[in-house]
């Protein structure tokens, strides 16, 4: 059961309290920032109009001049970057327990997929409750989708944790040449793509190019990237320039987020780009690192760190089912109008538009932010899972990841009863089950 308010943030504020010395704090304040920035600019780029029906629009194809603030809002590479330094600890400490690479896969994917699950079913729920009470299907379908467009994300994400423990393996051996190389794969990538009119052509650095930034983690936390500033800016700078010199003069867009028509974008699939921007970020991520930790030092912006980082995947899945909400609380019933993008009236209703969001997502949290903190059954620390537990959990990790891979490159549209692609659905309920289900036989073993 989950707890009351009150009493959840008492729990909270106590394991704040007892933060062990070691850990490294900025970590957690560069994810709570990172899916905060999402979040918000998520928000801002959304353009919402009703004309007897619900329409979207982004700003960023409406007003080009937009586009420039995508360098500060388009911050996945440091949830990446923090993702690779927090995998990097965790397996290093499972391993010195005696545990092996399947048992910390298992533990490890709870977090995100016993979130990801509650989200996919009530999606599910609300569209065959939707369609029952006569809703148009293609407008439920997009609606899905809306809410959905943080699996493309989870995608990536998964993938990288799943193969954190050879990609770390390579790191002990090789260091910064493991990124090195993941680089120049995403160069190679970006100029068959340029080259080629097949649109599918460099369609591998979805995987190269978060897995450089992961790998970036891994240097962090074991020194091979000081988190110091004589480190930490020439990295910036360094990156800043390339990512000036390909984005105004060079073949890439300014925007590091994807548009509509662009034949480049940054983000499908990431391109050198998207990693110039992340080097920056890096760098002033190390550069900033001991300043932020003095500060993190002090217990009331320490426990706010926390309680963010306690529902940090709730906050991302829920945020688009937020403006999907808003939206048909606002705008069908007159509550908001909606001016033309980019105006003074547009621009002074994006504040009530943000509150609005702000307590939506607030409500969602609290209803289900209580997943996400609920730990999944797991033994005693360091087991293995052995053969027969290791195959189920490859399995499992499949059916996940096949799934949302469905779902993410459906698109908008009736796609069936609830919403999502049917196939897509079963794949990932059953690869979800798998898991869920080993992780219960661990137990009990």
């Amino acid at each position: 059961m989950s707890l009351p308010p009150l009493r959840a943030l008492r729990e909270l504020r106590r394991l704040a309290e007892r933060t062990p010395e070691h850990r490294d704090r900025h970590v957690d304040l560069l994810r709570a920032i990172a899916i905060t920035a999402v979040v918000v600019g998520h928000w801002l780029a959304v353009h919402v109009t009703y004309d007897g029906g619900l329409r979207g629009g982004n700003v960023l194809e409406l007003v080009p001049w937009t586009r420039a603030l995508t360098w500060l809002f388009q911050v996945m590479p440091i949830f990446f970057l923090v993702g690779g330094y927090a995998n990097a600890a965790s397996l290093a400490a499972h391993r010195e327990r005696g545990g092996d690479a399947p048992a910390w896969a298992l533990r490890r994917t709870d977090r995100l997929v016993r979130p990801t699950t509650a989200l996919m079913v009530v999606l599910a729920g609300a569209a065959l409750l939707a369609r029952a009470a006569g809703a148009d299907p293609e407008l439920v379908g997009t609606g899905v989708w809306l809410a959905g467009i943080p699996l493309w994300f989870l995608v990536a994400y998964l993938a990288v944790v799943v193969l954190t423990p050879p990609m770390h393996a390579l790191h002990r051996r090789y260091g910064l040449a493991v990124p090195i190389t993941l680089t120049v794969l995403v160069g190679l990538g970006d100029v068959a793509r340029l080259a080629s009119p097949v649109p599918e052509v460099g369609e591998a650095n979805f995987l190269f190019a978060w897995l450089a930034i992961h790998q970036l983690g891994f240097a962090w936390q074991d020194g091979r990237l000081p988190p110091r500033p004589r480190i930490g800016l020439p990295l910036a700078t360094a990156g800043l320039v390339v990512l000036v010199v390909l984005t105004m003069p060079g073949p890439y867009p300014i925007s590091m987020v994807g548009l509509a028509g662009q034949e480049i974008q940054n983000t499908s699939p990431p391109t050198l780009a998207l990693l110039a921007l992340a080097v920056t970020q890096t760098g002033l991520a190390l550069a900033c690192h001991d300043v932020a930790c003095r500060w993190l030092r002090r217990l009331r912006p320490w426990t706010v760190v926390v309680t963010v980082n306690s529902v940090i995947m709730t906050l991302f899945l829920w945020h688009m089912t937020a403006v999907v909400l808003g939206a048909l609380a606002l705008y069908p019933t007159g509550l908001l109008p909606d001016p033309p993008p980019v105006t003074p009236l547009w621009l002074l209703l994006r504040v009530p538009w943000l509150v609005v969001l702000a307590l939506v997502l607030g409500v969602l949290v609290a209803v289900f932010g209580p997943v996400e903190r609920r730990s999944g059954p797991r033994p005693g620390p360091g087991a293995a899972v052995g053969v027969a537990a290791g195959g189920l959990t490859f399995l499992g990790t499949a059916g996940v990841l096949a799934g949302l891979l469905g779902v993410a490159i459906a698109g908008p549209g009736n796609h069936g009863l609830a919403g999502l692609p049917t196939a897509a659905l079963i794949v990932y309920l059953a690869g979800a089950g798998i898991l869920r289900f080993t992780r219960w036989r661990w137990r009990s073993s």
